[in-house]
């Protein structure tokens, strides 16, 4: 008989709906009434950060992503203050972002008019999904309250001389209308639309990260990270050491080349550069085939694939270099394998000595000669010692563009005065 009523009961309350909208709402009015997810800040005696990335508004609403990824934040949180932690949680959205501009492009609006009409809802679906954000502590990175701070930042970068403004190639993608990181091209294309990128060369804003490449090296040692990431981190700074060589060239100016194989100088056979190298801007007689080549190699030949290439193809300009110690003339190719970011944008070819410079010489027939190598450190003082060369150290890391086209970043707070140069708006 117990048996019966407990299996009549389990299947009544089977039947029973559960409001799960109603009882979250009833207890999410709770929690914000009582303050519960609302640390004392000032008087917190074991306090825990519990940061994680703001939303961009990019469409109508949340994607399950945003809330994948704010879950698992979330439950640690919460086990932080199991255990006693102070936790806050604090929550905004990132307003400035080439998806959330593209979109409200999409649908006719103004980005800041749309902005206020994503944040609204944004905000509604952020609530009910029920995490320990402190809603008295939010910031919307489009608010004027807020960037303001970081035009601040901006103008004592500048004073620092830490920011700078010139000319540099870029990625372009003309259906988005702006310049995308070397990481947002995919094969040649944009990620976004995959339209096809073209390689244009703009004034753009820098933050000067190189001043900073070995320091940054030298403190990966004092931080405690897995050893794949710090491994990752050496290898994107890229440290160097090598020597500069000049070439003469009958194509008026001379030709720097940045080598960290000094030892391989005797076996040069050919000089390769990169198609947007600026020597081929002041030549005004290269055939129609040499220049259709630079034009379709320049969006190939990206830094994102840090010049590997399956396939290794260049054209000859019809013209030469000549060796600082024999005097042998050294035919100028432009190769696809060889970047502008790295180095001086050219490479001496040793097909004798290196893998993809023979790979090259094959497939064009160029001169492979063998050589016995002497010891590296007798060739960098040869070479010193006979004034060709200097000792240089090159880093893979670059200083970082951050110049964004239309509305997609805070505004940069520089005007140029004609009498002044680039100078702060005002100081904020």
């Amino acid at each position: 008989m117990l048996y019966s009523k407990r299996i009549f009961n389990l299947q009544f309350s089977m039947k029973v709906k559960f409001d799960h909208q109603k009882i979250e709402e009833k207890w999410r009015k709770v929690w914000e009434d009582k303050k519960l997810y609302q640390p004392d800040l000032k008087n917190a005696k074991k306090s825990f950060y519990n940061l994680m990335m703001f939303p961009y508004p990019s469409a109508e609403g949340l994607h399950v992503g945003n809330v994948y990824a704010f879950a698992g934040a979330d439950i640690f949180g919460r086990y932080q203050r199991m255990r006693g932690k102070d936790v806050f949680e604090p929550i905004g959205l990132d307003g400035f972002g080439i998806h959330s501009e593209n979109y409200a492009l999409k649908i006719g609006k103004h980005p800041m008019t749309q902005s206020k009409v994503s944040e609204e809802n944004f905000y509604r679906q952020l609530h009910l999904i029920g995490n320990g954000f402190d809603w008295s502590h939010k910031v919307e990175t489009y608010n004027p309250n807020y960037y303001k701070w970081t035009q601040w930042l901006f103008i004592q970068l500048f004073k620092a001389g830490l920011a700078e403004k010139r000319k540099a190639p870029v990625n372009w993608c003309p259906s988005c209308k702006t310049v995308l990181a070397d990481e947002q091209v995919i094969s040649g294309k944009c990620e976004r639309c995959s339209t096809e990128i073209e390689i244009r060369e703009l004034e753009q804003w820098f933050f000067k990260i190189t001043k900073y490449a070995n320091r940054l090296l030298e403190d990966l040692n004092k931080i405690d990270w897995s050893g794949k990431v710090v491994t990752a981190q050496r290898n994107w700074i890229g440290k160097s050491e090598g020597i500069v060589l000049k070439f003469e060239t009958d194509m008026g100016d001379p030709i720097e080349i940045f080598t960290t194989r000094p030892d391989t100088f005797h076996g040069v056979t050919f000089i390769a550069i990169s198609s947007r190298h600026p020597l081929l801007k002041t030549v005004k007689n290269l055939e129609n085939d040499i220049l259709e080549f630079v034009k379709n190699s320049k969006v190939k030949t990206q830094k994102s694939n840090f010049g590997v290439e399956k396939e290794v193809s260049g054209v000859f300009t019809g013209y030469f270099a000549k060796h600082p110690l024999t005097g042998e003339k050294l035919p100028i190719w432009v190769a696809n394998y060889v970047l502008l970011e790295y180095g001086e944008g050219a490479v001496m070819g040793v097909p004798a000595h290196d893998d993809r410079d023979l790979r090259f010489a094959k497939k064009y027939n160029l001169l492979v000669k063998e050589i016995k190598l002497p010891d590296i450190n007798e060739a960098f003082m040869e070479l010193k010692k006979k004034g060709i060369g200097k000792r240089k150290t090159n880093y893979h890391l670059r200083d970082w563009l951050i110049s964004r086209q239309r509305y997609w970043g805070a505004p940069i707070p520089m005007i140029n005065c004609p009498k002044c140069g680039w100078q702060p708006v005002h100081e904020a």
